[in-house]
Protein backbone atom coordinates (compact mmCIF):
# COMPACT_ATOMS: atom_id res chain seq x y z
CA UNK A 1 0.00 0.00 0.00
CA UNK A 2 1.42 3.40 -1.01
CA UNK A 3 1.64 6.00 1.72
CA UNK A 4 -0.13 9.30 1.26
CA UNK A 5 2.38 12.10 0.84
CA UNK A 6 1.52 15.03 3.09
CA UNK A 7 3.37 18.30 2.38
CA UNK A 8 3.31 20.65 5.37
CA UNK A 9 4.58 24.19 4.79
CA UNK A 10 6.11 26.05 7.74
CA UNK A 11 6.64 29.76 7.05
CA UNK A 12 7.34 31.26 10.48
CA UNK A 13 8.36 30.46 14.02
CA UNK A 14 4.75 30.45 15.37
CA UNK A 15 3.63 28.12 12.57
CA UNK A 16 6.08 25.45 13.71
CA UNK A 17 4.94 25.54 17.33
CA UNK A 18 1.34 25.40 16.11
CA UNK A 19 1.80 22.14 14.18
CA UNK A 20 4.74 20.35 15.79
CA UNK A 21 2.49 17.58 17.13
CA UNK A 22 0.81 17.24 13.72
CA UNK A 23 4.22 16.71 12.11
CA UNK A 24 5.08 14.12 14.75
CA UNK A 25 1.76 12.30 14.26
CA UNK A 26 2.13 12.29 10.46
CA UNK A 27 5.66 10.95 10.79
CA UNK A 28 4.47 8.16 13.09
CA UNK A 29 1.36 7.22 11.05
CA UNK A 30 1.88 4.03 9.03
CA UNK A 31 -0.21 5.32 6.14
CA UNK A 32 1.44 8.74 5.75
CA UNK A 33 4.72 10.17 4.48
CA UNK A 34 5.72 13.63 5.74
CA UNK A 35 7.12 16.11 3.22
CA UNK A 36 8.22 19.07 5.32
CA UNK A 37 8.78 22.39 3.53
CA UNK A 38 10.36 25.26 5.46
CA UNK A 39 10.03 28.75 4.01
CA UNK A 40 10.07 32.50 4.61
CA UNK A 41 11.04 33.84 8.05
CA UNK A 42 11.36 30.34 9.52
CA UNK A 43 14.73 30.25 7.71
CA UNK A 44 16.02 33.64 8.87
CA UNK A 45 18.41 34.12 11.76
CA UNK A 46 17.07 37.56 12.67
CA UNK A 47 13.73 35.96 13.55
CA UNK A 48 15.20 33.10 15.54
CA UNK A 49 16.02 30.49 12.87
CA UNK A 50 13.06 28.23 13.59
CA UNK A 51 14.58 25.82 11.06
CA UNK A 52 17.30 24.98 13.60
CA UNK A 53 14.71 23.81 16.12
CA UNK A 54 12.86 21.87 13.44
CA UNK A 55 16.00 19.94 12.52
CA UNK A 56 16.96 19.48 16.17
CA UNK A 57 13.57 17.88 16.79
CA UNK A 58 14.44 15.24 14.21
CA UNK A 59 12.29 16.29 11.26
CA UNK A 60 13.81 15.83 7.80
CA UNK A 61 13.27 18.85 5.56
CA UNK A 62 12.21 18.04 2.00
CA UNK A 63 12.65 21.58 0.66
CA UNK A 64 13.61 25.10 1.73
CA UNK A 65 12.10 28.19 0.14
CA UNK A 66 13.87 31.53 0.60
CA UNK A 67 11.29 34.14 -0.34
CA UNK A 68 11.32 36.95 2.25
CA UNK A 69 12.02 40.44 0.93
CA UNK A 70 13.54 42.86 3.42
CA UNK A 71 11.54 45.87 4.47
CA UNK A 72 8.80 44.69 6.84
CA UNK A 73 6.28 46.87 5.02
CA UNK A 74 3.13 46.20 3.01
CA UNK A 75 4.90 46.11 -0.35
CA UNK A 76 7.50 43.65 0.92
CA UNK A 77 4.76 41.44 2.35
CA UNK A 78 2.87 41.37 -0.96
CA UNK A 79 6.02 40.65 -2.97
CA UNK A 80 7.16 37.98 -0.50
CA UNK A 81 3.82 36.26 -1.04
CA UNK A 82 4.25 36.47 -4.82
CA UNK A 83 7.74 34.97 -4.70
CA UNK A 84 6.36 32.25 -2.44
CA UNK A 85 3.79 31.28 -5.08
CA UNK A 86 6.52 30.98 -7.70
CA UNK A 87 8.88 28.94 -5.53
CA UNK A 88 6.31 26.70 -3.85
CA UNK A 89 4.75 25.80 -7.21
CA UNK A 90 8.11 24.36 -8.27
CA UNK A 91 8.49 22.51 -4.95
CA UNK A 92 5.00 21.00 -5.22
CA UNK A 93 5.69 19.97 -8.80
CA UNK A 94 8.85 18.16 -7.68
CA UNK A 95 7.40 16.51 -4.55
CA UNK A 96 3.95 15.66 -6.01
CA UNK A 97 2.15 15.57 -2.63
CA UNK A 98 -1.28 14.03 -2.21
CA UNK A 99 -2.32 16.75 0.25
CA UNK A 100 -0.79 20.12 1.15
CA UNK A 101 -1.26 21.45 4.69
CA UNK A 102 -1.14 25.17 5.47
CA UNK A 103 -1.27 26.77 8.89
CA UNK A 104 -3.26 29.68 10.29
CA UNK A 105 -3.28 33.17 8.84
CA UNK A 106 0.14 34.70 8.18
CA UNK A 107 0.51 36.47 4.83
CA UNK A 108 3.02 33.86 3.57
CA UNK A 109 0.38 31.13 3.93
CA UNK A 110 -1.52 32.64 1.02
CA UNK A 111 1.31 31.49 -1.25
CA UNK A 112 0.86 27.91 -0.09
CA UNK A 113 -2.90 28.02 -0.61
CA UNK A 114 -2.78 29.63 -4.06
CA UNK A 115 -0.06 27.31 -5.37
CA UNK A 116 -1.78 24.13 -4.18
CA UNK A 117 -5.20 25.25 -5.42
CA UNK A 118 -4.05 26.13 -8.93
CA UNK A 119 -2.13 22.85 -9.16
CA UNK A 120 -5.23 20.79 -8.23
CA UNK A 121 -3.62 19.49 -5.04
CA UNK A 122 -6.06 18.95 -2.13
CA UNK A 123 -5.45 21.64 0.50
CA UNK A 124 -5.95 21.25 4.25
CA UNK A 125 -6.14 24.35 6.45
CA UNK A 126 -5.41 24.32 10.18
CA UNK A 127 -6.99 27.05 12.36
CA UNK A 128 -9.51 28.53 9.97
CA UNK A 129 -12.71 30.27 11.02
CA UNK A 130 -11.23 32.53 13.68
CA UNK A 131 -11.78 36.27 14.06
CA UNK A 132 -9.10 38.83 14.87
CA UNK A 133 -9.96 42.10 13.17
CA UNK A 134 -6.80 42.75 11.10
CA UNK A 135 -5.28 41.62 7.77
CA UNK A 136 -4.81 38.11 9.18
CA UNK A 137 -8.59 37.68 9.16
CA UNK A 138 -8.80 38.42 5.42
CA UNK A 139 -5.99 35.94 4.75
CA UNK A 140 -7.52 33.29 6.98
CA UNK A 141 -10.96 33.45 5.37
CA UNK A 142 -9.46 33.58 1.86
CA UNK A 143 -7.54 30.39 2.61
CA UNK A 144 -10.74 28.83 3.94
CA UNK A 145 -12.36 29.34 0.54
CA UNK A 146 -9.32 27.83 -1.20
CA UNK A 147 -9.04 24.85 1.17
CA UNK A 148 -10.71 21.45 0.77
CA UNK A 149 -10.37 20.25 4.37
CA UNK A 150 -10.68 22.36 7.51
CA UNK A 151 -9.23 21.51 10.94
CA UNK A 152 -10.54 24.22 13.25
CA UNK A 153 -9.43 24.92 16.80
CA UNK A 154 -12.80 25.67 18.44
CA UNK A 155 -16.53 25.06 18.05
CA UNK A 156 -17.22 28.67 17.11
CA UNK A 157 -14.47 28.59 14.48
CA UNK A 158 -16.04 25.49 12.94
CA UNK A 159 -19.42 27.23 12.83
CA UNK A 160 -17.90 30.20 10.99
CA UNK A 161 -16.23 27.99 8.39
CA UNK A 162 -19.56 26.26 7.71
CA UNK A 163 -21.30 29.67 7.47
CA UNK A 164 -18.72 30.64 4.85
CA UNK A 165 -20.28 27.93 2.68
CA UNK A 166 -17.91 25.03 3.33
CA UNK A 167 -19.25 21.47 3.31
CA UNK A 168 -19.78 20.46 6.98
CA UNK A 169 -18.59 16.93 6.13
CA UNK A 170 -15.09 18.31 5.60
CA UNK A 171 -14.96 20.73 8.55
CA UNK A 172 -13.59 19.21 11.77
CA UNK A 173 -13.11 20.77 15.19
CA UNK A 174 -9.89 19.01 16.12
CA UNK A 175 -8.77 21.60 18.65
CA UNK A 176 -5.50 23.49 18.32
CA UNK A 177 -2.35 21.32 17.95
CA UNK A 178 -0.37 23.73 20.14
CA UNK A 179 -2.57 22.66 23.05
CA UNK A 180 -1.07 19.17 22.67
CA UNK A 181 2.32 20.54 23.74
CA UNK A 182 0.74 22.58 26.53
CA UNK A 183 -0.88 19.40 27.86
CA UNK A 184 2.51 17.68 27.89
CA UNK A 185 4.21 20.36 30.00
CA UNK A 186 1.25 21.31 32.21
CA UNK A 187 2.44 19.20 35.14
CA UNK A 188 5.86 20.92 35.35
CA UNK A 189 5.50 23.11 38.41
CA UNK A 190 8.94 24.74 38.18
CA UNK A 191 11.21 26.27 35.55
CA UNK A 192 13.39 23.28 34.61
CA UNK A 193 16.09 25.10 32.58
CA UNK A 194 18.17 28.28 32.70
CA UNK A 195 16.87 30.50 29.85
CA UNK A 196 19.99 32.70 29.88
CA UNK A 197 22.37 29.78 29.62
CA UNK A 198 20.34 27.86 27.04
CA UNK A 199 19.22 30.69 24.76
CA UNK A 200 21.64 33.55 25.26
CA UNK A 201 19.91 36.78 24.32
CA UNK A 202 20.91 40.27 25.41
CA UNK A 203 20.36 42.57 28.36
CA UNK A 204 20.26 42.16 32.10
CA UNK A 205 19.85 38.76 33.75
CA UNK A 206 17.32 39.40 36.51
CA UNK A 207 16.68 36.83 39.25
CA UNK A 208 13.56 34.88 38.25
CA UNK A 209 13.04 33.00 41.51
CA UNK A 210 10.45 35.43 42.91
CA UNK A 211 8.42 35.69 39.70
CA UNK A 212 8.77 37.27 36.27
CA UNK A 213 6.78 38.62 33.35
CA UNK A 214 6.97 37.48 29.72
CA UNK A 215 6.45 40.02 26.91
CA UNK A 216 5.71 39.19 23.28
CA UNK A 217 4.27 42.01 21.18
CA UNK A 218 4.01 41.96 17.39
CA UNK A 219 3.14 44.82 15.01
CA UNK A 220 -0.42 44.98 13.71
CA UNK A 221 -0.32 45.05 9.91
CA UNK A 222 -3.32 47.36 9.58
CA UNK A 223 -1.68 49.76 12.07
CA UNK A 224 1.93 49.20 11.00
CA UNK A 225 2.83 52.90 10.81
CA UNK A 226 2.18 53.16 14.55
CA UNK A 227 4.18 50.09 15.54
CA UNK A 228 7.03 52.06 17.08
CA UNK A 229 4.63 54.20 19.11
CA UNK A 230 2.73 51.10 20.25
CA UNK A 231 5.82 49.26 21.47
CA UNK A 232 7.01 52.47 23.18
CA UNK A 233 3.98 52.42 25.49
CA UNK A 234 4.66 48.83 26.52
CA UNK A 235 8.36 49.53 27.04
CA UNK A 236 7.55 52.53 29.25
CA UNK A 237 5.15 50.47 31.36
CA UNK A 238 7.63 47.62 31.83
CA UNK A 239 10.48 50.04 32.59
CA UNK A 240 8.44 51.75 35.32
CA UNK A 241 7.37 48.50 37.02
CA UNK A 242 10.87 47.15 37.69
CA UNK A 243 9.64 43.51 37.66
CA UNK A 244 11.95 40.83 36.16
CA UNK A 245 10.90 40.52 32.51
CA UNK A 246 11.79 38.21 29.62
CA UNK A 247 11.03 39.92 26.28
CA UNK A 248 10.75 38.13 22.91
CA UNK A 249 11.44 39.57 19.46
CA UNK A 250 8.47 40.27 17.10
CA UNK A 251 7.37 38.33 14.02
CA UNK A 252 8.37 39.42 10.50
CA UNK A 253 5.29 41.50 9.67
CA UNK A 254 4.71 44.93 8.21
CA UNK A 255 5.76 47.23 11.03
CA UNK A 256 8.35 44.85 12.50
CA UNK A 257 11.11 47.36 11.74
CA UNK A 258 9.28 49.97 13.81
CA UNK A 259 8.82 47.54 16.69
CA UNK A 260 12.45 46.39 16.58
CA UNK A 261 13.82 49.92 16.24
CA UNK A 262 11.63 51.06 19.11
CA UNK A 263 13.01 48.32 21.35
CA UNK A 264 16.64 49.04 20.42
CA UNK A 265 16.26 52.79 20.83
CA UNK A 266 14.55 52.50 24.21
CA UNK A 267 17.12 49.96 25.38
CA UNK A 268 19.99 52.29 24.47
CA UNK A 269 18.55 55.34 26.22
CA UNK A 270 17.03 53.73 29.32
CA UNK A 271 18.43 51.53 32.05
CA UNK A 272 16.59 48.22 31.89
CA UNK A 273 18.32 46.29 34.64
CA UNK A 274 15.36 43.93 34.98
CA UNK A 275 14.71 43.02 31.30
CA UNK A 276 16.32 40.35 29.11
CA UNK A 277 15.62 40.01 25.37
CA UNK A 278 15.42 36.75 23.38
CA UNK A 279 15.08 36.09 19.65
CA UNK A 280 13.42 32.71 19.97
CA UNK A 281 12.94 29.66 22.14
CA UNK A 282 11.88 26.05 21.60
CA UNK A 283 8.11 25.71 21.86
CA UNK A 284 8.19 23.32 24.82
CA UNK A 285 10.57 25.54 26.79
CA UNK A 286 8.58 28.66 25.96
CA UNK A 287 5.41 27.10 27.35
CA UNK A 288 7.23 25.97 30.49
CA UNK A 289 8.47 29.55 30.86
CA UNK A 290 4.93 30.89 30.48
CA UNK A 291 3.41 28.30 32.80
CA UNK A 292 5.72 29.39 35.61
CA UNK A 293 5.47 33.15 34.99
CA UNK A 294 3.40 35.86 36.62
CA UNK A 295 1.75 36.36 33.23
CA UNK A 296 2.15 37.29 29.56
CA UNK A 297 2.08 40.87 28.26
CA UNK A 298 1.58 41.76 24.58
CA UNK A 299 -0.63 40.59 21.73
CA UNK A 300 0.52 37.07 20.81
CA UNK A 301 -2.08 34.40 20.11
CA UNK A 302 -0.25 32.15 22.60
CA UNK A 303 -1.94 34.27 25.26
CA UNK A 304 -5.33 33.44 23.82
CA UNK A 305 -4.70 29.74 23.17
CA UNK A 306 -2.07 27.99 25.27
CA UNK A 307 -2.32 30.41 28.19
CA UNK A 308 -6.07 29.80 28.39
CA UNK A 309 -5.45 26.04 28.63
CA UNK A 310 -2.67 26.49 31.20
CA UNK A 311 -4.50 29.10 33.24
CA UNK A 312 -1.78 31.73 32.74
CA UNK A 313 -3.03 35.34 33.08
CA UNK A 314 -2.57 37.64 30.08
CA UNK A 315 -2.59 41.39 29.46
CA UNK A 316 -3.65 41.59 25.81
CA UNK A 317 -2.69 44.91 24.20
CA UNK A 318 -4.50 46.49 21.27
CA UNK A 319 -6.55 45.06 18.42
CA UNK A 320 -4.48 42.12 17.13
CA UNK A 321 -6.56 39.46 18.92
CA UNK A 322 -9.84 41.34 18.67
CA UNK A 323 -12.92 39.05 18.94
CA UNK A 324 -10.88 35.83 19.04
CA UNK A 325 -12.43 33.07 21.18
CA UNK A 326 -10.86 33.15 24.63
CA UNK A 327 -10.98 31.83 28.17
CA UNK A 328 -11.25 33.96 31.31
CA UNK A 329 -7.48 34.53 31.56
CA UNK A 330 -7.33 37.72 29.46
CA UNK A 331 -7.44 41.40 30.42
CA UNK A 332 -7.76 43.60 27.31
CA UNK A 333 -6.08 47.02 27.32
CA UNK A 334 -5.26 49.80 24.85
CA UNK A 335 -1.81 51.04 23.80
CA UNK A 336 -1.43 53.09 26.98
CA UNK A 337 1.46 52.78 29.43
CA UNK A 338 -0.61 53.67 32.49
CA UNK A 339 -3.40 51.24 31.60
CA UNK A 340 -0.85 48.49 30.89
CA UNK A 341 0.98 49.07 34.20
CA UNK A 342 -2.25 49.22 36.22
CA UNK A 343 -3.49 45.99 34.62
CA UNK A 344 -0.20 44.22 35.36
CA UNK A 345 -0.48 45.17 39.04
CA UNK A 346 -4.06 43.89 39.07
CA UNK A 347 -3.01 40.66 37.34
CA UNK A 348 -0.21 39.97 39.82
CA UNK A 349 -2.46 40.52 42.84
CA UNK A 350 -5.25 38.30 41.49
CA UNK A 351 -5.56 34.53 41.72
CA UNK A 352 -4.50 32.58 38.62
CA UNK A 353 -7.52 32.03 36.35
CA UNK A 354 -9.13 28.64 35.89
CA UNK A 355 -7.81 26.69 32.86
CA UNK A 356 -10.06 26.54 29.79
CA UNK A 357 -10.34 23.98 26.99
CA UNK A 358 -11.90 26.40 24.50
CA UNK A 359 -9.10 25.38 22.07
CA UNK A 360 -9.16 21.67 22.79
CA UNK A 361 -7.83 19.12 25.24
CA UNK A 362 -4.50 18.00 23.77
CA UNK A 363 -5.11 15.37 21.06
CA UNK A 364 -5.29 17.48 17.90
CA UNK A 365 -2.10 16.20 16.23
CA UNK A 366 -3.13 12.56 16.17
CA UNK A 367 -6.70 13.43 15.17
CA UNK A 368 -5.52 15.54 12.22
CA UNK A 369 -3.08 12.84 11.06
CA UNK A 370 -5.87 10.25 11.21
CA UNK A 371 -8.11 12.42 9.06
CA UNK A 372 -5.34 13.12 6.54
CA UNK A 373 -4.89 9.37 6.14
CA UNK A 374 -8.54 8.56 5.52
CA UNK A 375 -10.31 11.54 3.95
CA UNK A 376 -11.42 11.29 0.33
CA UNK A 377 -8.89 13.08 -1.89
CA UNK A 378 -10.69 16.07 -3.43
CA UNK A 379 -9.78 19.40 -4.94
CA UNK A 380 -13.22 20.57 -6.04
CA UNK A 381 -16.18 21.81 -4.04
CA UNK A 382 -19.93 21.28 -4.01
CA UNK A 383 -21.78 24.54 -3.45
CA UNK A 384 -23.60 24.48 -0.10
CA UNK A 385 -25.10 27.97 -0.07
Amino acid sequence: MNKRKIAVVITARPSYSRVKTVLRAIQEHPGLELQLIVAASALLDRYGSAVNYIEKDGFAIAAKVFNVLEGENLTAAAKTTGIGILELSTVFDNLAPDIVVTVADRFETMATAVSASYMNIPLAHIQGGEVTGNIDEKVRHAITKLADYHFTASDKARERVVKLGENPDFVFNTGCPSIDIASEIKSLSALNFDPYEKYGGVGAKPDLSNGYLVVMQHPVTTEYKDSRKHIGETLAAIAALDIPTLWFWPNVDAGADGTSTGIRSFRESNRLGHVHFFKNMEGDDFLVLLNNSLGLIGNSSVGIRECAYLGVPVINIGSRQNKRDRGNNVIDVDYDRDEIATSIHKMIKSHHPQPSQVYGGGNAGKEIAGLLATLELRFHKTITY
